[in-house]
């Protein structure tokens, strides 16, 4: 495996598909492999490099796939391994690679390690491959006090005995002991088999939190940090004290994982899902001994603000330049609103989204992509009786139903072409998607579709390799400079100049003035 700067992970754009809302194949509203196949002609048109797939493994479905009962099959209702490998086969031929999601914090309460492991006694080696420990108050209470990223504590008690199992998200999902060397083991083998069938990369999920502090010990949440967690999303809570993630150990995993991973010719490499304190934290798992990439959740989380963007764009260089490593950039994904919901929604919400994206692709480093955005779409605010996100069940906080809508590939009613079926997918789709969906946004030269392939062309042209980056931020301005090419964000609420330069692309109209929430590209005469 090589390392050369012409390694095609280094400049890649990269398209997340969310298995059961891409593209359904069977007409049972959910989904599936052989509709992801049917539909990669479209990917390679948009120009991207790469697509990332969510778990398509044998699942009970407690959490859409990232509770894996067997990490080397793929569960019937997506398909079957003959399908995975077509869709290697025909990615490949397309000159697209294909990365595939790797869920090694915990497994399915279903998985037969942790069945053995609910009949076997306490002590045993059996329930030593999870965190199995005993209450306390007599068996009555947690072992500790942390809470579950779903909500609610992260242990479930065992029957009436004093034994409880830690599950850092839904009941469902045990938490693995990654000092056991049978976990090691399986995780060596779960790479192998899909590096061996051609799989070109893992999306490694909860990448921060396969170690634990070996003392299990409560964790210290002043009241100020309590009162925060009531209101802050899933994703974003801010601890100062957390015994439960992005401990040194894990470390240690991914410099094993980087050594399986060299043995396969074609560049193959690891992405880690870590959300982190700092930039520093972040590049620290992409040393050049440990895996390739880390999701840059510090760029997702940024305000619509030239300086706190031009903060994060200069952290997270610098953080990269002092381990050798590649940044990415990434605005959206499964678990978290969509950007131009976030961005304030409508026709504002979207401009922005736009710019961003804009912003994104001129950027050193590989960009990540979520599917729809290309459409433009917004979350979509799901009735309670259609949502199916675990956390939902457990916190009652806003779902992340609204962004895993199935996405609307033609006609003026629900399914939008998603399947052959004629009925509602798996979560309902809006009755008003008809204008975004990709058949007719394909006919319009202004359509955020068109908008995103002449950007992902303008990237593979103009900024791929265009250099080191300047950052200014001169109050809503935020402007970069990339040896010949400038970009210029407008954060504010009046035009801004526009610099001398020759204009390759705009996110929206432009005259001689950059207009607010809009960003544009430039090539120095």
């Amino acid at each position: 495996m090589t390392s050369s700067a012409s390694a095609w992970w280094r400049h890649a754009v990269v398209y997340q598909v969310y298995v059961r809302s891409f593209a359904d194949s069977d007409g049972d509203g959910i989904g599936d492999l052989p509709g992801i196949t049917d539909r990669l002609p479209y990917l390679r048109d948009l120009g991207v490099d790469a697509v990332w797939i969510t778990p398509f493994y044998t699942s009970p479905q407690r959490d859409h796939g990232y509770d894996v009962a067997d990490y080397c099959d793929v569960d019937p209702l997506f398909g079957t391994l003959d399908d995975a490998d077509t869709l290697l086969a025909r990615a490949h031929e397309l000159g697209l690679r294909v990365i595939v999601d790797l869920v090694p914090n915990h497994t399915s309460s279903e998985h037969p390690w942790f069945r053995e492991a609910l009949a076997a006694e306490p002590g045993s080696d059996a329930r030593a491959r999870y965190l199995f420990r005993t209450g306390r108050a007599g068996g009555d209470e947690p072992p500790n006090n942390w809470r579950s990223v779903f909500g609610g504590p992260a242990w479930t008690r065992v029957g009436d005995t004093d034994q409880w199992y830690l599950h850092l998200f839904d009941t469902t999902q045990p938490d693995l002991d990654w000092t056991h060397p049978d976990v090691v083991a399986l995780f060596d083998d779960v790479l192998r088999f899909w590096l061996e069938r051609g799989a070109d990369g893992f999306r490694v999920d909860v990448a921060h939190g396969m170690v634990k502090e070996a003392q299990l010990r409560d964790q210290v949440v002043t009241a100020a940090e309590r009162a925060a967690a009531e209101t802050t999303e899933m994703l974003d809570v801010p601890y100062a004290d957390e015994p439960m993630w992005d401990q040194p150990g894990v470390h240690e995993i991914y410099r094993r994982w980087h050594r399986i991973l060299s043995e396969y010719d074609g560049d193959r490499i690891g992405v880690a899902e870590a959300w982190t304190r700092s930039a520093a934290a972040t590049a620290s798992y992409v040393r050049g001994d440990e895996l390739h990439q880390a999701f840059n959740f510090h760029w997702l989380l940024a305000g619509w603000s030239a300086a706190e963007l031009g903060r994060v764009v200069e952290e997270t260089l610098t953080a990269h330049a002092e381990v050798n490593g590649v940044p990415t950039w990434v605005l959206s994904n499964h678990d978290v609103p969509r950007h131009a919901t976030r961005y304030g929604g409508g026709a504002v919400g979207l401009a922005r989204a736009r710019a961003a994206t804009l912003v994104s692709l001129a950027l050193p480093g590989s960009a990540y992509l979520y599917q729809g955005e290309e459409l433009g779409l917004e979350d979509v605010e799901v009735a309670p009786e259609h949502r199916q996100d675990p956390s939902w069940f457990r916190t009652g906080k806003l779902s992340r139903d609204g962004c895993r809508v199935p996405i609307p590939w033609s006609g003026d009613r629900p399914p939008y072409g998603f399947g052959p079926g004629s009925g509602q997918p798996w979560i309902p789709q809006p009755d008003d998607w008809g204008a975004l969906s990709v058949a007719a946004q394909q006919a319009d030269p202004d359509s955020t579709l068109a908008f995103y392939r002449r950007a992902l062309a303008a990237r593979r042209k103009h900024a791929a390799d265009a250099g080191e980056v300047v950052v200014e931020v001169d109050a809503d301005a935020l402007t970069l400079s990339r040896g010949e090419l400038t970009v210029v964000l407008n954060c504010g609420t009046t035009p801004v100049p526009m610099p001398a330069g020759e204009l390759l692309i705009a996110s929206a109209p432009v005259d001689n003035t950059v207009p607010p929430d809009t960003a544009v590209w430039l090539r120095s005469r």
